[in-house]
């Protein structure tokens, strides 16, 4: 890590002046050398750590190799023609979060510090849309399988999965439009740089980020909290995808807080406040890396949540032959 909170301390060889010490005797006593350290100190920049710098590459690589292996696993099981998989009702779903898990894991070594001058204009433009795009699309595909869980595990809901899924993809790479064409190359290393004569962007972006990954969740509780009041539809579908939001939810609000504090909106009067702000901004980041790895449990869980309920739900000649021998030694 960086080093921080350090001011730069000239070397005792560059305030070595070539006069003797009679001289020096003199001009102090001449003058009376009176020095405020504090406002001198004061008026330095306020400096914070980075936890994201270049010595954090190990962890975006082993993050990478881990939710890439993770996410193709989790992709070839669900791919195959295999009976307890073609029962779940939740397959398209399941697989187009798997897509988009593996996605943001091929994208994360691309966009990791320390990289300088190895990524080019088209590649950081790419790897920025998928990193934003593959999130957006997750985010609001949990959404939906919420809304339509209930209805899919009674086969309420045929042929329509695939298409909903197609449009939700298209929205996240519209929504993942302004990051990546904000981004800029032109010092070395891959950044994004919001200019003040398209702040339409940086606020685009914004607002992308703290709907989907912030008031989306919070969307989905309040509305199973007024649902369950109210004693009617069993909607939204509460399971544990829904743990999905926890490593974005900090991500969201962290972002809405940054552009305010850019905007002078809301001013930071000290600067341990900035230096917390752009922490939390860091560990919000590693928190929302993570997801990558943790996305593929959260697929295998939740097969394993719902395939009962859908293997019952379906017609005899579907089910598992055990269960049919047993039921004609019954009749």
């Amino acid at each position: 890590m960086g080093n921080c909170l350090q001011y730069q301390v000239a070397d005792e060889d560059s305030t070595k002046f070539p006069f003797g010490d009679d001289i020096w005797d003199e001009f102090n006593d001449s003058y009376d050398l009176n020095y405020n350290y504090s406002n001198v100190d004061a008026a330095a920049p306020c400096r914070s750590c980075s936890l994201l710098d270049g010595s954090s590459l190990p962890f975006f690589i082993l993050t990478s190799v881990l939710g890439i292996l993770a996410g193709g696993a989790v992709l070839f099981a669900l791919l195959r023609p295999l009976s307890h998989w073609q029962v779940c009702p939740e397959r398209p779903f399941l697989i187009q979060l798997a897509v988009g898990s593996t996605l943001f894991s091929t994208a994360v070594p691309i966009l990791a510090p320390g990289l300088n001058g190895v990524q080019g204009t088209v590649l950081c433009h790419l790897a920025h849309m998928v990193w934003y795009g593959s999130a957006f699309a997750q985010a609001m595909l949990i959404g939906c399988h919420a809304c339509l869980g209930p209805k899919m595990s009674t086969g309420q809901v045929p042929n329509i999965t695939l298409g909903l899924g197609v449009g939700l993809w298209g929205m996240a790479i519209l929504l993942g439009l302004p990051v990546t064409l904000a981004t800029d190359t032109s010092h070395g290393f891959c950044s994004v740089t919001f200019s003040k004569s398209h702040w339409f962007l940086q606020l685009s972006h914004v607002m992308a980020c703290f709907t989907i990954f912030t008031l989306l969740p919070l969307g989905l509780l309040g509305a199973k909290a007024l649902m369950k009041i109210l004693g009617r539809w069993p909607c939204p579908w509460v399971n544990v995808l829904w743990a999905w939001f926890v490593f974005w939810w900090p991500y969201g609000v962290v972002v809405g807080l940054d552009f305010l504090v850019r905007s002078k909106t809301l001013v930071l009067s000290t600067c341990l406040a900035q230096q917390a702000l752009d922490l939390l901004q860091h560990l919000a980041e590693a928190v929302a890396i993570l997801h990558c790895v943790a996305t593929p449990l959260l697929l295998a869980l939740s097969y394993h949540q719902t395939a009962r309920t859908s293997r019952s739900s379906l017609p005899l000649p579907l089910r598992q032959p055990s269960h049919l021998d047993t039921e004609g030694a019954k009749s």
